[in-house]
Formats: C-alpha cells, sequence, structure tokens
C-alpha cells in the first residue's frame, strides 16, 4: 500500500488506542511514517526498490545483497526509535511541541 493512503486509512484506527495506551502522538507520527517508509524500501512490497531496479536494469538480487546491511542499519534505528521515545522526541520538544 502507498504511503498516504496508509496514513490516511491506519491513523484514525491506531492513534486513539496509541493515546489511550500512553504513547506521544508525536511519537506516534514519527514512527509510523518511518515504518511506512521502511515498507516502499523492503520486498515483499517495496515499490521503490522495484522502480530502482526497473530503471537502473539490474537484477534485484544484485541489489537486494548490495542493501542487506542499510536494512539492518535501518532495522538498528527503528527499534530505537520505538523503544527510546527521547531519540525522536528531542528535536519536537525543543521547538515546544512536546
Amino acid at each position: 500500500m502507498d504511503m498516504t493512503p496508509a496514513c490516511l486509512i491506519f491513523t484514525p484506527i491506531f492513534l486513539p488506542v496509541c493515546t489511550a495506551l500512553g504513547m506521544n502522538p508525536i511519537h506516534f507520527g514519527i514512527m509510523m511514517i518511518f515504518n511506512l517508509c521502511i515498507g516502499t524500501i523492503t520486498p515483499p512490497v517495496g515499490t521503490t526498490l522495484f522502480v530502482g531496479v526497473k530503471v537502473g536494469k539490474v537484477k534485484i538480487e544484485t541489489v537486494f545483497k548490495q542493501l542487506l546491511i542499510y536494512f539492518a542499519a535501518i532495522f538498528v534505528v527503528l527499534m530505537l526509535v520505538t523503544y527510546i521515545p527521547q531519540s525522536s522526541l528531542w528535536l519536537p520538544s525543543l521547538m515546544g511541541y512536546v
């Protein structure tokens, strides 16, 4: 699913649940967008990955092998953002949003 429809569909469903569980709405938004961005570059959906392979005229196996280390790094950052909310809320707190 593309990011825009996913945001429009999932936000009204998940935001009330997350806020009821005590999650900051800004933290929820950052996590949701980050997860949706990861979804556009990773298989099986990975529309951006498939478009890049088609434009570059290379095999997806070649590209995917090269990207594995980056996928691991993205996963580590996702875990940090998810389980340490201060890592994603420090900038909004500096600007006075939190």
